[in-house]
């Protein structure tokens, strides 16, 4: 179980690192314009640029649902049932995901062309069948974060209690507000504030799996 809890959050890891990088070359913009409705900052990014984006992002995407497990079995001895709910919904959501971000590449490809009505009908049709795939990640992670929340403040959980304080989606908020307040960091991390937020989320996820694995080992629990 130790060596599980370990393995398992070092793919949630490398997930966050891989579609992070991923994203990051699909969706990073100088000028910072995804703040702006529309597919503005996608207009300069190099072609080749968001085929490897595209590959590691959709590669490292596979790796998640692994994540997912690795927080279900950190939750477990609190709620198993509840904490099962985590990987199930989290694993669907980093599915749709995997889809979504599979789609991006395709879409600055349609954003470089010359804008054609039919061009413009694609892009609107693009903007209905995947950024709907959005909202669905959004929602999953929301609830994700508020049942590590709930379960991490139990104290029965592998997580100390102060776990709470770094859900997912309050990590994804903290984002926002570090681009609003100093947009020249905040323009690099915006655009991959999910995985960004995973990958704190996870390396601490990490942190705990040890603790717990030498806690284990000397027969002692884990400070709350």
């Amino acid at each position: 179980m130790r060596q599980t809890l370990v393995i398992t959050a070092l793919a949630g890891l490398f997930a966050a690192v891989l579609v992070g990088i991923g994203e990051y070359l699909l969706h990073f913009d100088e000028l910072a314009r995804f703040s702006i409705s529309g597919y503005d900052f996608l207009l300069d990014t190099p072609v080749s640029q968001t085929t490897l984006g595209h590959f590691l992002g959709v590669f490292g995407a596979t790796l998640y649902p692994i994540g997912c497990y690795h927080i279900y079995l950190m939750l477990k001895p609190a709620k198993r049932r509840l904490a099962f709910s985590v990987f199930i919904v989290g694993t669907f959501g980093f599915i749709v995901g995997a889809v979504w971000i599979g789609s991006r590449a395709s879409v600055t490809a349609l954003v470089q062309l010359e804008q054609t009505p039919q061009i413009i009908e694609a892009i609107e049709l693009y903007g209905l069948r995947y950024e709907t795939l959005l909202q669905v990640i959004r929602f999953t992670t929301l609830y994700v974060s508020v049942v590590i929340i709930w379960l991490s403040l139990s104290g029965r959980s592998h997580y100390p209690r102060w776990m709470a304080l770094f859900n997912p989606i309050g990590l994804i908020i903290l984002n926002f507000v570090v681009f609003m307040l100093a947009p020249a960091v905040g323009k690099h991390s915006m655009p991959i504030a999910l995985n960004v937020a995973f990958f704190i989320f996870f390396a601490l996820s990490l942190a705990c799996a040890l603790t717990t694995s030498i806690n284990a080992q000397s027969g002692t629990n884990p400070p709350q």
